[in-house]
């Protein structure tokens, strides 16, 4: 396969792929970043400590990390037909990427507004400040560089999931490498679609790198 045979499917491959993440993670960002700041708070100790909400949050994110995003996919043929009358194209596959990204996201978003110093915290609730003051004005804006750095892995891990999605007419880059790489036995185009999307991940980490490390940067400047 020749290069102006090759880049218009790599063109429209990109395309695609980069749609399905961008609302996929638009979508991950929604559900995760609430459900991430809620497994927190009602943990043990914290300010809405309820332990049994706690665990059917901690139980359902769990579930939906252990399950392998392929049968997944699969899984959700169904439910995804019933959202937006179809089950391929990358339109449709927004919708198992985002279920699948947002219990991922929740994790990170857990871990990261734990690491935030309690101090702060009682010194808020201390000149009385309420819970949403606490989320919006302490929690978020102290772990924003490590919300950043985990919104930068799940992005990184939902243009492999979109790969995947290739596999059952999701269209990306993944569809392309499939249908005229391996059921074609182009190998050049194969490994071509591969350095793509090692370009596309490559930047993804350097963007998400550099704001860490400028939200760093002005945190140490502030304090």
């Amino acid at each position: 396969m020749s290069w102006s045979e090759m880049q218009p499917l790599l063109s429209q491959g990109t395309i695609d792929t980069l749609y399905m993440v961008l609302w996929s993670t638009v979508v991950a960002i929604i559900g995760g970043l609430p459900l991430g700041i809620l497994l927190v708070l009602t943990d043990k100790g914290g300010l809405l400590q309820n332990i049994v909400v706690n665990k059917v949050v901690g139980t359902i994110v769990n579930i939906g990390r252990s399950l392998p995003f392929i049968i997944l996919l699969i899984a959700l043929i169904p439910f995804t037909k019933l959202i937006v009358g179809t089950f391929i194209g990358p339109t449709a596959m927004i919708v198992p990427l985002a279920i699948g990204a947002i219990p991922f996201f929740a994790r990170l978003v857990e871990t990261a507004i734990r690491e935030v110093d309690h101090g702060l915290v009682e010194a808020v609730q201390a000149m009385g400040g309420g819970i949403p003051t606490i989320v919006g004005k302490v929690l978020l804006p102290q772990a924003l560089p490590s919300l950043i750095s985990g919104l930068t892995t799940t992005v990184i891990v939902l243009i492999g999931y979109s790969a995947m999605a290739g596999a059952v007419g999701g269209e990306g880059l993944g569809s392309k490498a499939i249908t005229y790489g391996y059921q074609r036995f182009e190998t050049g185009f194969m490994l071509v679609t591969v350095v793509v999307l090692i370009a596309i991940v490559t930047a993804v980490q350097l963007i998400g790198d550099g704001a860490v490390r400028l939200l760093a940067r002005r945190g140490r400047t502030a304090s």
